[in-house]
């Protein structure tokens, strides 16, 4: 967790800064596979949430919809969409820092936990989180984060 939070962080430093990043690592020997960032405004694609782009980018490396054998880590609680991905993709585990709640504070979130969807599901993994959750929430709170999200305007008027 320790790994993707600084790896996210950098992220901090750019004109585009992002609290979302997720890596996908062997489970049983911890080797990283990959990591990858939220791209949804560099997308133009609301699904390019940094855990489906890491699902996606690790199928085609490995040339397989299966990613048992594999741990998604992630700086912040999958959203339901995210989980869903996660579960389609049979990865063994995930791990989230910061939780839906914190993320909320800064941003337009789907109040479903993981372990819900978890829960719900026909297939299973293991949710583990929050890790290192002050960690996480921090990239949240940079303030160049802050300037990002007031620009990003996500937060519904009521």
């Amino acid at each position: 967790m320790a790994a993707i939070a600084a790896f996210t962080a950098r992220s901090l430093k750019t004109p585009s800064p992002r609290p979302f990043g997720a890596s996908i690592v062997r489970t049983n020997s911890g080797e990283l596979l990959l990591r990858a960032l939220n791209a949804v405004r560099q997308e133009f694609d609301p699904s390019s949430h940094a855990e489906v782009r890491a699902i996606r980018k690790a199928a085609k490396r490995l040339k397989s919809i299966s990613l048992a054998g594999y741990t998604l880590y992630t700086t912040c609680e999958p959203c339901p969409m995210c989980m869903s991905a996660a579960l389609w993709a049979g990865l063994d585990r995930v791990v989230y820092g910061a939780t839906i709640e914190d993320a909320n504070r800064h941003c337009n979130q789907i109040h479903i936990p993981a372990t819900e969807v978890n829960a719900r599901s026909d297939m299973k993994c293991i949710i583990d989180g929050p890790v290192l959750r002050d960690k996480c929430y921090a990239l949240f709170t940079h303030p160049n984060m802050l300037r990002a999200f007031r620009l990003w305007s996500t937060r519904r008027r009521k």
